[in-house]
């Protein structure tokens, strides 16, 4: 019994299965939930862009920037590919660091932003591809092996292996990919839980997408450096947007809730926020992985030496 465990747990196509078979996926609830993943954002792309380019959506877009540099990819003249770009958190950066971006969207509303954030660069350049890349063809499209950096953020075009093979494909040196890697935490879902939960129970997602992809990664032989935090968000809304967002959050992860939800978060928020202001906390745990495709060795940054200085 336990060889049988132990060659299960290391056998590449156990694990590939049970991805495929995971009903608790990101893309799979989006699914249940009768949401279309591509389309996601398009009724709140405004709101998503001022707050990706607000100094603490800027601040998280620089760690991240910093912590790939830190590996060793050079933005400057490198060839990027920006999956599910949204309107440019990424890709704009990436240009004004001298990369020769494109950027895939299939969302209008944040395709435009994303041409208005761009047409405000001084310098750099960004090519707009407005697809699903689910469904380009990397082949005929001179996509194979093409890009130095091919980049996937919290996207939801990775959903089992052979989507990551594909954007594999795609990369000639790094590939970078995050997603969740655990439940999402937000601070409005806690408060108005307890009075619309029928069953009192927690929301279960427990972000699985990240560990498949890192085991997977680890037994096919990939070279990869990866890392998992905790970050959270300050996010305001007005309370007919706060409303909304926390009745999808519900809905997306299945909770068993009163038939009068709606109404009773609707009275909660006009009590504790009259300023019409909701503010909450989001976030959780984030991975974020860096794959090497050329050379795979250990990459060593130099470090200044310390300067030792008398008091």
């Amino acid at each position: 019994m336990t060889n049988d465990i132990s060659n299960d747990l290391f056998h590449p196509l156990v694990w590939e299965q049970a991805w495929a078979n995971d009903s608790f996926t990101a893309v799979k609830q989006m699914k249940a939930a009768g949401i279309d993943p591509a389309h996601s954002f398009d009724t709140k792309a405004v709101s998503f862009n001022k707050d990706v380019f607000s100094a603490e959506g800027q601040q998280r877009t620089t760690r991240i920037l910093n912590w790939i540099q830190g590996q060793g990819v050079r933005f400057e003249n490198a060839s990027i590919l920006d999956i599910g770009a949204a309107s440019g958190g990424f890709s704009i950066p990436f240009a004004q660091r001298g990369g020769m971006v494109t950027s895939v969207e299939p969302c209008i509303p944040l395709q435009q932003l994303l041409q208005e954030n761009a047409d405000r660069m001084a310098s750099g350049k960004v090519t707009i591809v407005p697809e699903e890349f689910q469904d380009i063809d990397v082949v005929a499209k001179g996509w194979n092996q093409a890009f130095d950096l091919v980049f996937v953020s919290m996207c939801p075009v990775i959903y089992d292996w052979p989507s990551v093979e594909k954007v594999l494909q795609c990369a000639s040196q790094f590939c970078y990919i995050s997603s969740t890697a655990g439940p999402r935490e937000n601070s409005l879902v806690n408060e108005v839980l307890p009075l619309v939960s029928e069953d009192n129970q927690p929301i279960q997602h427990h972000g699985s997408d990240m560990g498949y992809l890192l085991y997977l990664l680890y037994l096919k032989g990939y070279a990869y450096e990866s890392i998992v935090t905790h970050e959270m968000k300050t996010v305001e809304m007005s309370k007919h947007d706060a409303l909304q967002h926390v009745m999808m959050i519900l809905h997306l992860h299945q909770v068993n809730i009163r038939a009068d939800a709606k109404q009773l978060i609707s009275d909660y928020l006009d009590q504790q926020y009259p300023s019409g202001i909701v503010s909450i906390q989001e976030g959780g745990r984030f991975g974020k992985v860096l794959i090497r495709l050329q050379d795979r060795s250990m990459y060593t940054m130099e470090v200044p030496a310390n300067i030792s200085t008398q008091s």
